[in-house]
């Protein structure tokens, strides 16, 4: 039932209380935050780096950007595609059996719950302190930038998979049931048709972050572009770094215009 104007104008202090409460709130927070950021100026060293990297960006060094040697654009460009897509497509395997041993809908209650948790688990390591580890074991290479890639896009990806299991139309399942379908016919007939799109789509979407995180995992030695930029920019070779950056923001930028096109017609 709607609102009288006189029961409005009654509720009108205590909104107005709840708003100054949480704006109250969010300041105190804010107040809190900068006290622990330890602040002391900005570094005049650092403004000459970013001035002179900023400077190479007219003069890019043409032998990185086009030539087709082991550390030119081209070369660690393909590595680093290469890095993201072998990675987002072992994330995406491992991550179809865990979402639906996660989903309410298809798995018993304690299994589900295991690997919820389980998915939560693995949420929390960021991908550099994954790499890290991973390096540890494997040693350096584009093989411990797949495997690290693979791990933490379990947890994104197994996420977006559940809600979209959970989501299925049960009517579809139903029916199947009613005809005297097995569980391997209503999985082929009935679930997998609803599921592929939504699939594909967050595997896609996986991949253009993972092209970004490639980036980062160079600077661990995990393959790919980011460790040659770091070397770059750290021994002020800046017209190196200007082309590496060039190069990331084409493959970034080229990796998004197409995922887009092919989630758009999934969607």
């Amino acid at each position: 039932m709607e609102l009288t104007v006189q029961q409005q104008f009654d509720n009108a202090p205590k909104v107005l209380l709840k708003r100054l409460l949480i704006l109250s709130t969010i300041f105190a927070l804010i107040v809190w935050s900068i006290s622990g950021l330890a602040f002391t100026g900005f570094n005049r060293t650092g403004f000459e780096v970013v001035q002179r990297l900023l400077a190479s960006f007219i003069h890019p060094s043409t032998d990185i950007l086009f030539g087709t040697h082991s550390y030119s654009v081209k070369v660690l460009g393909l590595e680093t595609i290469a890095i993201a897509f072998l990675g987002t497509i072992t994330g995406a395997i491992l991550a179809i059996p865990i979402a639906f041993l996660a989903a309410r809908n298809i798995a018993p209650k304690f299994v589900n719950i295991f690997f919820q948790g389980t998915i939560t688990g693995i949420r929390v390591f960021p991908i550099f302190v994954v790499g890290v580890a991973v390096i540890r074991i494997t040693g350096l290479g584009p093989f411990a930038g797949v495997l690290t890639m693979g791990f933490t896009s379990i947890g994104m990806m197994t996420k977006l998979y559940v809600e979209a299991v959970e989501g299925i139309n049960k009517n579809v399942t139903d029916a199947l049931n009613a005809t005297g379908c097995g569980a391997t016919q209503k999985i082929r007939f009935g679930i997998i048709p609803q599921l592929t799109a939504k699939f594909l789509s967050t595997a896609i979407y996986r991949f253009e972050i993972n092209i970004k995180n490639a980036a980062v995992l160079g600077l661990v030695g995990a393959g790919g572009i980011g460790g040659p930029l770091l070397w770059a920019i750290g021994n002020n070779r800046f017209n190196d770094a200007s082309a590496y950056l060039i190069g990331l923001a084409v493959i970034v930028l080229a990796i998004e215009f197409f995922s887009n096109i092919i989630r758009g017609k999934l969607s």
